[in-house]
């Protein structure tokens, strides 16, 4: 083993921040937010706050002039003087929504800097005209702002541990956040014109250079990853790392070092960025429309290739990792799968944190320099792949992220932050993938092993790759939230909370129809259909009694839902809240104990007044809150005793809503004057279904709920009747 391998990343003195030849200090650690001393930790705060406000002005030092901060760097994104302001006012947003402050500082900034661009479409330009503030407007407003966050440390009581609901926790979100932009900022001004940038001495790159090492293969044994983190846990933290994820993960093999410009150079040299059969059609779209030939930091030379840096252009550094977005990281892997023979591809997130248990890493320590081109401790810039050897492998935290297949998903218990419930949800449209490791900017939360962010695939950040070689298929986990107003209301219906006091209508119907079975139909629990099934809680339900339960529904997207939850345990959606405001769901088969019938359940897209001659034979069948929406009521009620076994049951429950555009006012069963008398369902239900079923049970009400918005539900009563066949 490497002598410069440890436990955790942190041996070696810091070359890029000194001064007179002394270290600089540590750009601080996110704090710990726990202990007994509050006015301790209230210090601890303040210094970690400054900091990382001195540490971002700082970083816009190296523009040359006033127009640099108004000329975008790249056309998909906001100039940087929105990123100027930004952070800032972030902070007062927040510290209001948190009610740490009651007042404002500028409204009209306060507007103007509160929503950044992100980068949903390389080619979704942004062409929006703004009247953007001085630079020394900007810069007056972030002095007040520190004066405020400055008074809010000093004079807000608060308690320890400092934890998820408290709103002290919102100081810390503030300053992480600034850290984010410290970095996304920065490669921003790594793609700005050199015109508009110059070399700093807080911001200087690494000077090591040298030849690439041969890139071999780590053998990585299996073993199981547990990622997720508990919301009481005392340290800062986004969103997606709460909850509990836990995966098996067969063995595989990891590139000893992260993927080098030289060894990069063999892809390019090769034809790769004109080889179609390398690039999926998401890269082919990105490299047409950007016309890419070659990586985005590396600069044509007659003397030869160039590397961007954030402020200069230097000779080509071979032994650095290359940077590079997702979709060129995938086309590489594919070209070297092609090459060696060898299944070649990004890790998924899970194998990276193989790869770091592999390693046996811990987090920066707080006391001393990261062992790691990590945190700001050692230079502005990427350095050699052999620096910072960590066990077998070299870089397994640091210099450049790495990207990974898996797209950025919720753990299961995943929950937004109040005061902040869009940081994460909005990427949770698999198409954007986790980045992990850090570079060497990545400072505070970004730092740590349990941090996960992500990015579009197209997106270019200080990040590279290390291939994997597995026979293993990539699985990602469902990530999207259903957002789609009818489904996201009938989940909630289904699986979500009693709402005042109504017990939930579909396991009640299905308690129901499984008393009745017991009392009715002989004790037979072979199988049921659930017709009319919604996103399927009663199939779910009846399957606690029943051998097998099919769940029949005219809607593909209600079906689909049942489907997920069946394979997977974990639905998710959206509610709408007030307005455009929405709140997140998580509901699982396992928190309501079903989780064990999943397998008894199977679900069908189909027409309940037209079904397939392969649905017979079934000891019960339940249609809840269906007849009245049916464009034949007379025909399923026709055809459902043929779907049945001789004394099987049928129960039909309805609020008897009879409305011209489901059904045709001829095919009403009732609600209407016959003979000059008031005919109601009940009448024709006796009607319709005298010949082949008696009633045993009913009628009786069973009131349901449904939720339109946070102050407003919809209670119905439905009518239950239960009929069994006759013999």
């Amino acid at each position: 083993m490497n002598p410069a391998s440890q436990a955790t990343p942190g041996d070696r003195p810091s070359p890029a921040s000194s001064s007179a030849g002394s270290p600089a200090p540590l750009f601080p650690r996110t704090p710990l937010l726990s202990g007994t001393d509050v006015e301790a930790k209230r210090a601890e705060l303040l210094h970690y706050f400054h900091a990382t406000f001195d540490r971002y002005e700082s970083l816009f030092e190296v523009l040359t002039c006033d127009e640099a901060y108004y000329r975008k760097p790249i056309s998909l994104r906001h100039p940087l003087i929105f990123y100027f302001g930004h952070t800032a006012t972030f902070f007062i947003n927040k510290f209001m929504l948190a009610g740490l402050i009651e007042q404002r500082i500028d409204p009209r900034l306060e507007s103007m800097f509160a929503v950044g661009v992100d980068e949903m479409s390389w080619d979704d330009l942004d062409d929006a005209r703004y009247d953007w503030p001085s630079v020394a407007e900007v810069a007056a407003y972030r002095g007040k702002v520190r004066a405020v966050v400055e008074r809010v440390i000093r004079d807000t009581p608060f308690t320890l541990p400092i934890g998820w609901k408290d709103p002290f926790w919102a100081v810390v979100m503030g300053i992480e956040h600034e850290r984010i932009h410290l970095e996304t900022s920065s490669v921003l001004m790594r793609q700005h014109a050199l015109q508009y940038v110059k070399p700093h001495p807080a911001w200087q790159p690494c000077a090591e250079h040298g030849e690439p090492p041969a890139n071999d293969l780590v053998d990585i044994p299996a073993g199981t990853v547990t990622l997720g983190r508990s919301f009481d846990e005392p340290i800062y933290g986004w969103d997606n790392e709460y909850g509990t994820h836990r995966a098996e993960v067969p063995a595989f093999q990891a590139a000893r070092h992260l993927v080098t410009n030289r060894e990069y150079l063999g892809f390019v040299e090769a034809g790769g960025y004109a080889d179609d059969s390398v690039w999926d059609e998401e890269g082919l779209g990105w490299r047409r429309f950007a016309r890419a030939e070659h990586p985005t930091f590396w600069v044509p030379d007659a003397a030869g290739w160039k590397l961007r840096l954030m402020t200069e252009e230097v000779p080509m550094r071979w032994d650095w990792p290359v940077e590079v977005n997702c979709l060129e990281a995938r086309a590489f892997c594919r070209w070297k799968a092609r090459e060696t023979g060898q299944p070649v591809r990004l890790p998924t997130e899970d194998e990276w944190n193989r790869i770091h248990d592999h390693a046996g890493l811990a987090d920066v320590p707080h006391d001393a320099p990261a062992n790691a081109n990590l945190h700001l401790d050692h230079w502005a810039s990427s350095c050699p792949v052999t620096r910072f050897a960590h066990g077998e492998l070299f870089d397994v935290v640091g210099n450049v992220w790495q990207w990974c297949e898996t797209p950025t998903y919720p753990f299961d218990g995943f929950d937004v932050h109040p005061i902040y419930d869009d940081f994460t949800t909005p990427t949770f449209d698999d198409r954007h993938a986790i980045i992990k490791g850090g570079s060497w900017i990545s400072a505070g939360n970004e730092s740590r092993h349990a941090s996960r962010y992500a990015f579009r695939r197209h997106f270019f950040q200080h990040a590279g790759l290390r291939y994997v070689v597995s026979e293993a298929p990539v699985i990602n986990p469902a990530s999207s939230y259903e957002t789609d107003t009818l489904l996201s209301q009938y989940a909630e219906f289904h699986y979500g909370d009693e709402a005042f006091g109504v017990p939930n209508f579909p396991k009640a119907l299905a308690d129901i129809a499984i008393a009745a079975q017991r009392r009715f139909g002989k004790g037979r629990f072979g199988r049921a259909l659930d017709l009319g099934c919604a996103t399927g809680r009663a199939s779910f339900e009846l399957a606690r009694a029943f051998e097998r339960v099919v769940g029949i529904d005219f809607s593909a997207r209600f079906i689909q839902a049942g489907v997920k939850l069946a394979e997977t345990g974990v639905l998710r959606y959206t509610m709408p809240d007030e307005g455009e405001l929405v709140t997140y769901h998580e509901r699982r088969l396992d928190a309501l104990g079903l989780a064990g019938t999943a397998g008894r359940v199977e679900f069908w897209q189909g027409d309940a007044c037209n079904l397939k001659d392969v649905f017979t034979g079934f000891d019960l069948i339940l249609a809840a809150n269906l007849i009245d929406r049916l464009y034949s009521p007379r025909r399923f009620l026709a055809d459902v005793p043929r779907r049945l076994k001789p004394g099987g049951l049928l129960l039909l429950a309805s609020p008897y809503t009879w409305l011209e555009e489901h059904t045709k006012r001829e095919e009403w069963i009732g609600g209407f004057k016959k003979d000059g008398e008031s005919y109601t369902t009940l009448d024709g239900l006796k009607d319709l279904l005298a010949t082949d079923f008696e009633l045993v049970q009913g009628p009786q009400a069973v009131p349901f709920v449904i939720r339109e918005t946070r102050r407003k539900h919809q209670h119905t009563l439905s009518e239950l009747t239960v009929w069994r066949k006759r013999s």
